[in-house]
């Protein structure tokens, strides 16, 4: 599987780190799923969607109304802690808004707990301005390994990726689903080139194979490319494994940021 490359997530008996996506337990869940030779897209394609439903239909919706209204109800609590902590320590509301494309392109408010300050644009603009490496490393990955924006608690929360709890509120509400492709702005849309209508063709999701794949140390290529294979190769197994992945994933996981 090479939508990313390795990543250490796990230790095996003698304390030596390994490749999650190397364990038993990575292999027997994806062994079934051809996913080899995504290292880039320059090679990919995608067929033009004339549906005007997205990769899924009905049986994927009625399994993400039940997940998102199970994950709400059973997560309640976490959701209070996370709400509560982030409001008391530092300025601003807890819930932050972002606009991100959506099925068809539609565009939507998604939502997710705020781990960066109120000013964080300005800040952004003036490291970006005075640090070319990191300038660079935004151009690239859109993202920073060290990002002076994120608050001490915003830092824990991504880590872990309870900041993106809210986005259950997403799903419930039909903008996302609970797996799919990482949802993108406009402009990273336009990144995906000729795999665009393969990201267009799905909702977005909290989860997905690249989030599954490295996350963050991956490519943005690659990323795009498992967000490809996903669309065409869409089915309810698929997102099964994924989704008995994600929770491995995201506990050991030294990869998010």
């Amino acid at each position: 599987m090479d939508c990313a490359p390795p990543s250490k997530l796990l230790k095996n008996g003698k304390g030596k780190e390994v490749d999650f996506r190397e364990s038993f337990f990575y292999k027997m869940v994806f062994g079934s799923t051809e996913m080899n030779g995504l290292a880039e897209t320059s090679d990919l394609r995608f067929a033009a969607i004339a549906s005007s439903r997205p990769v899924g239909l009905n049986s994927k919706r009625l399994v993400d109304i039940v997940l998102a209204i199970s994950g709400i109800v059973l997560l309640a609590p976490l959701l209070i802690i996370c709400c509560v902590a982030t409001k008391l320590t530092s300025r601003g509301p807890a819930l932050f808004r972002h606009r991100r494309v959506g099925f068809n392109g539609k565009a939507f408010a998604c939502l997710k707990f705020r781990t960066m300050v109120t000013d964080a644009p300005e800040r952004l603009r003036q490291l970006l301005d005075s640090d070319p490496s990191a300038a660079a490393e935004w151009a690239t990955n859109r993202k920073l390994r060290y990002d002076p924006r994120v608050t001490a608690i915003g830092a824990i929360l991504r880590k872990s990726s309870l900041d993106e709890l809210p986005q259950l509120f997403n799903v419930l509400r039909g903008d996302m689903s609970i797996v799919g492709p990482r949802p993108v702005t406009d402009e990273e849309l336009v990144r995906y080139s000729g795999a665009v209508k393969a990201y267009l063709a799905c909702r977005p999701g909290i989860t997905g194979l690249w989030q599954v794949s490295g996350r963050s140390t991956t490519t943005y290529n690659k990323r795009v490319a498992c967000d490809t294979f996903y669309a065409r190769n869409w089915s309810m197994s698929l997102d099964l494994k994924i989704l008995i992945v994600t929770v491995p994933a995201v506990l050991l996981s030294d990869c998010a940021y």
